[in-house]
């Protein structure tokens, strides 16, 4: 086939864009693959993020051509023109967020109008943690071009088969995120990074308030011997975070990076980590489960969303209720009283052979078909 994924990509950052980088190069084994990414991403008053742009190295894609202007209709059929003039048999779009749902069904109507063109929405979300005007209705347009769907969680499921109960899909989980290549002695990656603690856990990316962040800072009060490592870019409020911190007298046992990690260095903080936190008020799946896995590390996680269908309770880490920083300090004093990190990296090491690139492009492959 010839493919066309459309979205972030190179020279964007973001989970999204590795995401897409990975599915084109697995699938370019056996198709031809072209890809198509934003010069405007998202309005700069809608940012939260310092740059929409990559920084560092690490990088193994070439920069995608940057054609897409998320709010300017005009390019959205430009866009559509320029797609069908290189007549695709498919096009994929990752879908995560409704803002994106006119340009995306736009491009999608226009480009395959009159043609054997097929359409697939890889779906992150049907709607997302934190609703807007307008979602369902920036979706439902978005969808109608669809002749497909990839959805990795059965809460994504469940909201696809609630809006949309003819739509044709397949369910195949999250592949692991191989891009950040592969970790290092966990005492050299502390020395890197000046840890000292003998006991250190990893909170990894963006900060909202339903990721749950404040609620691990309220359940360190019970780990008085553990070094939180807080590493992500702030999409809420940073200084209400600090102060809940010294508030709690945390100061020396909560450390904050506070800005976008480049490729390259992801490795050293996960390295450094004898488990990965996600204390998510809610959710429906997560990459970074995905990044922790690719580092052979164990996930204490909250049951929301489809986080419990990849983190398996007593084997590949531990499940616990959300917004509750009791059960959330009792699950990471467990894990190390019982000494249970040796035997959860086994396990999360044999169960991460089932989260293939292989795997999740035959399921597309299969839909199409």
């Amino acid at each position: 086939m010839k493919i066309i994924i459309l979205g972030t990509a190179f020279p964007l950052r973001g989970g999204i864009a590795h995401f897409n980088a990975l599915l084109a190069e697995h699938l370019a084994k056996r198709h031809f693959v072209e890809t198509i990414t934003f010069k405007r991403q998202y309005p700069k008053m809608l940012f939260p993020g310092t740059s929409q742009d990559e920084q560092g190295g690490g990088i193994t894609a070439s920069p995608a051509p940057q054609l897409i202007d998320s709010i300017n209709p005009l390019n959205w059929l430009s866009v559509a023109a320029e797609v069908r003039k290189r007549k695709p048999d498919l096009i994929i779009f990752k879908y995560w967020l409704p803002f994106f749902g006119p340009c995306f069904g736009t491009i999608a109507k226009y480009a395959k109008k009159g043609t054997a063109t097929k359409v697939v929405f890889i779906c992150d979300n049907i709607i997302p943690h934190e609703r807007r005007p307008g979602d369902i209705a920036f979706t439902k347009y978005a969808f109608a071009q669809a002749d497909g769907f990839i959805v990795q969680s059965n809460a994504v499921e469940r909201d696809l088969k609630q809006y949309f109960p003819k739509a044709r899909y397949r369910k195949v989980a999250h592949p692991v995120y191989e891009n950040f290549g592969k970790g290092i002695v966990k005492d050299d990656a502390k020395k890197a990074l000046s840890i000292t603690s003998k006991k250190t856990i990893l909170y990894f990316g963006y900060v909202r308030a339903y990721k749950g962040l404040m609620v691990l800072i309220e359940a360190m009060k019970d780990l008085p011997d553990v070094l939180l490592l807080a590493v992500g870019e702030f999409y809420d409020d940073e200084s209400k975070y600090k102060k809940k911190v010294a508030e709690l007298g945390l100061a020396d046992r909560v450390t904050f990076v506070s800005n976008y990690v480049p490729n390259e260095e992801v490795g050293r903080y996960f390295s450094a980590a004898d488990v990965v936190v996600l204390p998510y008020l809610s959710a429906t799946q997560s990459g970074i489960i995905q990044i922790a896995y690719n580092f052979d590390k164990p996930v204490i996680a909250t049951n929301v969303g489809g986080l419990a269908e990849v983190v398996i309770d007593g084997k590949t880490g531990f499940i616990v209720p959300p917004d509750d920083p009791k059960a959330l300090a009792a699950a990471i004093r467990r894990y190390y009283d019982e000494r249970r990190e040796k035997e959860f990296s086994a396990n999360v090491y044999a169960e991460k052979k089932k989260y293939s690139w292989s795997h999740f492009t035959e399921s597309i492959e299969e839909l199409v078909a």
